[in-house]
């Protein structure tokens, strides 16, 4: 009687953490520790990169501006990191499998360079988009080995490291912004809104 929770609200509470809605529950819950990190229900910031491949490993741009209209997913990575390859690119490739070439979705991959600057290259942009076989557009974004290590990416989006997802909506409002998700739930969400 004197729980906090039932083993059935425990599993619901669990249930409704791991489902991604457009409210402010989900990201609280998985954000946990006063909100320390992303920027959930504010206007993404602008992305500062200089080098973006396209999906056939040519120059090209990216920006946030342009792809408004559009759902965005951004999923952040870094090489040499294990949980990138066991999870991130995994996620990011099941979810560009379903949306890469869908007309109100927009798919992009970041290289945020935080540490293990000589292993973290923009060769390994290419490399990975190769190896992943992922038709979309990736860029790399360095942090400065001498001086604050964090790339612009993570600072604007208040990221915890990698790998991270970024989901903005149409009108630029970022509806989620951590570590893991549910891959089909992640899948689910934007699908039931894009049609």
């Amino acid at each position: 009687m004197g729980r906090i929770f039932t083993d059935r609200s425990r599993r619901k509470l669990i249930k409704g953490v791991a489902v991604l809605t457009s409210g402010a529950l989900a990201s609280q819950l998985l954000s946990a520790g006063a909100n320390q990190y992303g920027v959930e229900g504010q206007v993404a910031p602008e992305l500062e990169i200089s080098y973006w491949i396209d999906r056939d490993g040519n120059p090209t741009t990216f920006s946030l501006a342009a792809e408004r209209g559009k759902w965005v997913m951004l999923k952040l990575f870094q090489d040499w990191y294990p949980g990138c390859h066991s999870s991130g690119f995994p996620t990011l490739q099941t979810f560009a499998a379903e949306f890469a070439d869908h007309p109100r979705v927009a798919i992009a991959s970041i290289q945020t360079v935080f540490e293990g600057f000589g292993s973290n290259t923009l060769e390994d942009v290419r490399k990975n988009q190769i190896r992943y076989q992922l038709p979309i557009t990736m860029g790399h974004d360095p942090g400065d080995a001498n001086g604050d290590h964090r790339p612009h990416t993570m600072r604007a989006f208040r990221t915890g490291g990698t790998p991270w997802i970024i989901l903005i909506r149409p009108d630029g409002r970022v509806v989620y912004n951590h570590f893991h998700v549910n891959t089909e739930r992640l899948i689910d969400y934007v699908g039931s809104r894009v049609g």
